[in-house]
Parts: C-alpha cells; structure tokens; sequence
C-alpha cells in the first residue's frame, strides 16, 4: 500500500512541476518579465466595484473565460482518449502484488505526462498566436486617430486649404499688378486671356506676365484696355497657351512664329502712330 501510495504522490507532484514549468515558461517565452513600477502603484479605481465587474463580465472577460473553458474541455478529451484504454491495466494492476502495481501505475502516469504535455504545448501554441494577433490589432489606430496624426504631422487640411487659397489670392494680385507692363494681350473672346510682355533690348523671347480664365481673363482684358494694350482675338492660340505655359516665363518654341507675327504688327502701330505724331 505505502508503495503504491508514494508511486501516485510522486506522479502526482511531478505532473503539478510539470504544469507549474510549462506555464512559467509559456508567459516568459511571450513576454520577457519586467518590473513596472506603475503595475504596484496603489490606486483607488482598482477597487471600482463598476470597473471590475465590467473587466470580469465585459467582452474581454467573456472571451478570457472562454479560452479557460476551451483549454480545460480539450485537456479532458485528450487525457479521457489517453486514459480510455487504461482502466483495464489498472483494474488488473489492484489484483497482483504491490511492486507490480507500483509499475502500472508508473506507466499510466508517464502516459498521463506526455498527453499533458502534448496538450499544454498546443495550447501554448494557440495562445501564443491568438495573444499576439490580439496585441497587433490592439495596436491598430482607428481612422479617427490617423486622422489626428495626420493633422498633427501634416498640419489641419482645412488651415492649408486656407492658406492655399490666401497664396493664390496674392499670387494672382500680384499677376494683375504685372498687366500693366504687359506689350499685347492673347484673348479667347471670353474664357482665355494671355499677357506677353516683348522688349527687344532686354527679353530674347516674349514672357508671360499673366493668364487668367473665365473672370480673371476679363479682369485682365479690362486692365489692358485703361492701358491701351492692344488685345487679340485668336481662340486656338488663346486656348492652346493657356494649357502650355506659365506665369513668368518665356512661351515655349512652338509659339515663336504665331506670337512674332502678333509682336510685329503691335510694333508698326506703334511705328505708324510716332511717324503720324
């Protein structure tokens, strides 16, 4: 009887060690222990009555409690399939000598370990995975805090769009004080408007000093007319420069015939009217 008590209290505690090792190493190997001072801090709303009912009933509770439940129910089917075909061994065993029973014992609680074993190894497997799954998405910003970042990193968009719109409003001041200056205007009767400025003793090719569509083109028309700039009416050549060329710039090659033509006919006026004076 002491014999095979002491087989039994010796499978007993090697299978509590067992246990007590593998869940030991299962949460260091996820995660290395470290000491946080913060974890320690006494704290009155840890013994909120409300706060740990919802953190022992809420959803992180229910799901906790489920994974509990789940180990514990494949640990009994995998020992119960293990044990199935023992209970004969062991029924026998109880009918020979001690030192006999004593080995049959021993063998069942070897097959007892290593069906634990093997148990406790996929659950820490299938822990690992899920905890670590679960501390990823845990660290997922919603749209509302990339958003913010965003913001935060970026600047507010509606601040740039203002600021935008104040940088295109100064820019495009800046284009009509420039019209003035201008030698002839390029005009699509009411959508396009071009000004070229074309000095022979300083620019190697006409410059664009505005462009403007729709009521920045007749803002640009109307200045040119208290002026006395001459206006031409050409809605190909208007409409083509307006898409190809940039303020304070010189028109691209392609244009050099057409614009030359209008350069030449804007300097006999003017050649005409000092003979005419």
């Amino acid at each position: 009887y002491k014999t095979v008590v002491f087989e039994i209290g010796r499978a007993v505690v090697s299978l509590l060690v067992l246990l007590v090792v593998a869940g030991v190493g299962a949460s260091v190997f996820q995660n290395m222990p470290q000491f946080v001072g913060e974890r320690v801090r006494p704290q009155l709303s840890r013994i909120s009555i409300a706060k740990g009912w919802s953190r022992m009933f809420g959803v992180q509770g229910l799901v906790e409690f489920l994974k509990s439940l789940g180990k514990l129910g494949f640990a009994v089917v995998v020992l119960g399939f293990t044990l199935s075909e023992d209970h004969r061994r062991l029924l026998a065993g109880m009918i020979t000598n001690p030192v006999a029973f004593g080995l049959v014992i021993r063998s069942i609680a070897v097959d007892i370990l290593v069906a634990i074993v093997f148990v406790m190894g996929l659950i820490a497997v299938a822990d690992f995975v899920w905890s670590r799954f679960h501390w990823r998405r845990d660290l997922r910003m919603s749209k509302q805090e990339i958003k913010d970042e965003m913001k935060q990193s970026e600047g507010d968009p509606i601040v740039k769009s203002r600021l935008r719109s104040l940088a295109r409003d100064r820019a495009r001041r800046r284009m009509m004080t420039a019209v003035p200056r201008a030698t002839l205007i390029i005009a699509n009767p009411t959508h396009y408007s071009i000004a070229l400025k074309y000095v022979r003793e300083e620019d190697s090719a006409p410059m664009v000093l505005a462009k403007g569509q729709d009521l920045v083109a007749l803002k640009i028309r109307e200045i040119a007319r208290e002026h006395n700039i001459p206006i031409f009416e050409d809605v190909a050549l208007a409409r083509s420069m307006y898409k190809q060329v940039s303020v304070d710039s010189v028109i691209p090659s392609q244009f050099y015939q057409a614009v030359a033509e209008l350069v030449r006919i804007v300097y006999s006026k003017k050649a005409e009217r000092r003979l005419t004076s």
